[in-house]
């Protein structure tokens, strides 16, 4: 489980509405057991670090299994799992045998004890609760026993409720409607649990196998394999909406300009889809309760088809009149997710800077265009030469490319984005299961910038983020700056399982299988160490939580003889002083001492593990952060211009809502805040590039960048 600040993770996702039905019993279907048996095939002989499918595969298989339904270990009881102890090492007979019985009776016994705690959590609601009692919860429970007896979970959801119950009337609520509150985000919790399907529960297994072989293996069935395909090429044929489930109601979020949703001037934001039908003459079908994946199937389809949508009008009651509205699908580029481009000015007169930043959310490439020979395929490389000619034409002096938060993709984008920022010469090294070791290079002449260069990383870049900066670092190209990367040195590739079953139609999905390990030109693997930066920034990541050295399975760290490239130590020769201009300056910014101060309370918070339920002691707490708050206030309105660059501190409040509670808008309001206020990490960033730019003209110029003589280059 990841650890997040308690009041998001205490948020407690669950209880029922004594009405509702109880979820229908799932079972597995031949698709299923064809599917599973094929891809263990696969995995049992084909990855990277193949593993029989044994007995003591097995044992991995269905701790992580459980550890999938309940990590915090809220519903089960030890009587449960003792009952379903003899299947610990039978689910490698019941993969091989086609018989999955078992995963699916353990699902359906995990569904049965939530509806019996979301009962529970209903009748508390109806009690109230004593918070003048001095007791605590015990909130991470990721190692913690299972709960020996009925009464003990019954104490342990007590405390749940009570803890949501408190955290609303913190924030200002009264008991009305903190009823209202709680009782319709447990009917909703128990809603979505009875909408899960078969395939759901199939793909939590598989995924349970393949994680058990290595973290970054997993399977990914046919609705989910074309989500992937369409987050790689960034476009897919719709009308251009991004959809939300809000309560019963699929409710438009966004519209992406000039697609048909937008184009049309018929819909807006927070208008619920109620009916989708194919074509103005078919019938409608009505999707009030679905999933919101259920409805993105009815809405996507071929370019130039007709989708018809009946909708609710935003903020319109129930019975208010629908609108009917007709589009004609269209193809719709992903562009939030592509490469960005941005310049920041820096410096005062003669030191006056100006840094190009290009964001890079992915590592996409339409892999699909590509195969069928078209020349002008999708690309993150293509997108990037292309921003890097608008930059050079702009008159940056610097370029940041910045990573944070880009979890990898394509490895020949990674391959290719290195070759615009060097002449020619390895990038990255694999070595696939059989141990042979393959050097993949950049074979193209010229840079696309051969300026001063700065990469922005964190704990969240990885896998081809992680090639690439550490390409640049290797070939001291650049200055790496941020916190120690992800540490995925793997490599991945994308088994089509309904090609290898000669599946006339999609059914059996996809594996994503390990087969190669990944190595830096100068010999060591980035796997569980990632990238060290060479200036390091403040970092929130619990490392110990998140990350490649979080996983219990992770491949070891390694390491293969150098290839053979030339090495440039200018940027290396220039980190001191780069490192003592930017202690020096965020000494003096407050800003940068703001966010320290975050990450602390955020690390400090980390190392609890329970909560007072003692409402005096907790209104303490809350006093102690508002007058915090308040005093970062009155500090920022004294500071000149930082007024417009602050963010809205009313979002460090706990409100006691989770996602979907509050309105629409309140949520594209605050995104909309974040997103203005001031990033300063990728600010210190920019200043630290412009002191690049400036000791580099008192050297006289880029011309000082020289390589090593020949016979020093590393081999």
């Amino acid at each position: 489980m990841k650890r997040h600040l308690p009041w998001i993770i205490l948020a407690l996702a669950g209880a029922a509405h004594a009405a509702m039905p109880a979820p229908a019993t799932l079972t597995p279907d031949e698709t299923q057991t064809e599917t599973a048996l094929v891809a263990a095939n696969l995995l049992s002989r084909y990855h990277y670090q193949a593993m029989p499918l044994d007995d003591s595969m097995s044992e991995k298989i269905f701790d992580r299994y459980l550890k999938a339904l309940d990590p915090d270990r809220i519903f089960f009881l030890q009587s449960d799992i003792d009952q379903f102890a003899t299947s610990r090492t039978t689910l490698d007979d019941a993969i091989l045998q086609r018989r999955l019985d078992i995963p699916f009776e353990l699902y359906n016994r995990y569904v049965q004890r939530v509806q019996e705690r979301f009962d529970l959590a209903r009748k508390l609601l109806e009690r109230g609760f004593d918070f003048s009692i001095d007791e605590r919860y015990q909130y991470v429970r990721t190692d913690a026993p299972w709960p020996a007896s009925t009464a003990e979970l019954d104490d342990l959801w007590r405390k749940r409720v009570k803890n949501d119950w408190l955290r609303l009337k913190l924030a200002g609520k009264n008991d009305k409607a903190i009823r209202e509150t709680l009782g319709k985000r447990y009917e909703n919790a128990l809603s979505r649990t009875a909408r899960t399907k078969s395939d759901d529960v199939f793909q939590v297994f598989m995924n349970a196998y393949a994680n058990s072989i290595e973290p970054h293996t997993s399977y990914l069935g046919p609705r989910a394999s074309e989500n992937f395909a369409i987050s790689m090429k960034l476009s897919l044929f719709g009308i251009g909406a991004v959809l939300q489930e809000r309560e019963d109601y699929v409710t438009i979020r966004e519209l992406v300009a000039g697609g048909p949703a937008s184009s049309s001037g018929k819909l807006a934001v927070g208008d619920r889809i109620v009916g989708v039908s194919q074509g103005e003459k078919a019938t409608m079908t009505e999707v009030v309760g679905w999933r919101v994946d259920d409805v993105v199937v009815l809405i996507r389809g071929q370019k130039g088809t007709t989708v018809v949508l009946d909708v609710l009008p935003a903020d319109a009651g129930p019975d208010a009149e629908h609108k009917r509205v007709v589009l004609v699908r269209d193809k719709i580029n992903l562009e939030q997710q592509a490469a960005s481009k941005s310049v920041i000015e820096i410096g005062k007169g003669d030191a006056r800077r100006r840094i190009g930043i290009i964001t890079l959310p992915t590592f996409y490439q339409d892999v699909g265009a590509r195969r069928n020979g078209n020349d002008n395929f999708r690309s993150a490389s293509r997108d990037v030469a292309r921003l890097l000619s608008e930059l050079k034409t702009a008159k940056v002096d610097a370029v940041l490319m910045d990573l944070r938060n880009n979890g990898g993709g394509s490895l020949d984008e990674a391959i290719s984005l290195t070759g615009l920022f060097i002449d020619t010469g390895p990038v990255v090294q694999q070595r696939n299961a059989q141990g042979r070791l393959r050097v993949e290079a950049d074979g193209e002449a010229g840079e696309a910038w051969d300026g001063p260069l700065g990469v922005l990383i964190n704990r969240a870049s990885a896998s081809a983020s992680e090639i690439f900066a550490a390409a640049i670092q290797d070939y001291g190209r650049g200055v790496i700056i941020g916190e120690q990367s992800f540490g995925k040195g793997t490599v991945q590739t994308l088994l089509n399982l309904d090609e290898m079953a000669n599946n006339a139609k999609p059914k059996f999905g996809e594996l994503k299988m390990t087969v190669a390990q990944f190595f830096r030109i100068a010999g060591g693997t980035t796997q569980l160490r990632g990238v060290s930066p060479d200036i390091t920034l403040p970092s929130a990541s619990d490392t110990e939580q998140f990350g490649e050295s979080s996983f219990d399975n992770a491949l070891p760290w390694t390491q293969v003889k150098p290839a053979a490239y030339s090495p440039d130590n200018h940027i290396a020769e220039l980190l001191p002083v780069l490192n003592q201009r930017h202690a020096a300056r965020v000494a003096a910014d407050a800003g940068y001492r703001d966010l320290q101060q975050d990450i602390d309370e955020l690390i400090a918070l980390r190392k609890r593990n329970e909560i007072s339920l003692n409402e005096t002691e907790r209104r303490k707490e809350r006093s102690a952060q508002e007058a915090r708050i308040k005093a970062r206030k009155l500090a920022s309105a004294g500071r000149a211009g930082s007024e417009t660059t602050n963010p809205d501190l009313s979002a460090l409040r706990d409100d006691g809502l989770i996602a979907g509670e509050r309105s629409l808008r309140a949520e594209l309001a605050a995104e909309k805040s974040s997103k203005l206020s001031r990033d300063v990490l990728r600010d210190e960033a920019t200043s630290i590039l412009g002191d690049m730019v400036e000791l580099l003209q008192a050297e006289g110029g880029l011309a000082a960048r020289t390589p090593k003589p020949a016979e020093a280059r590393v081999n």
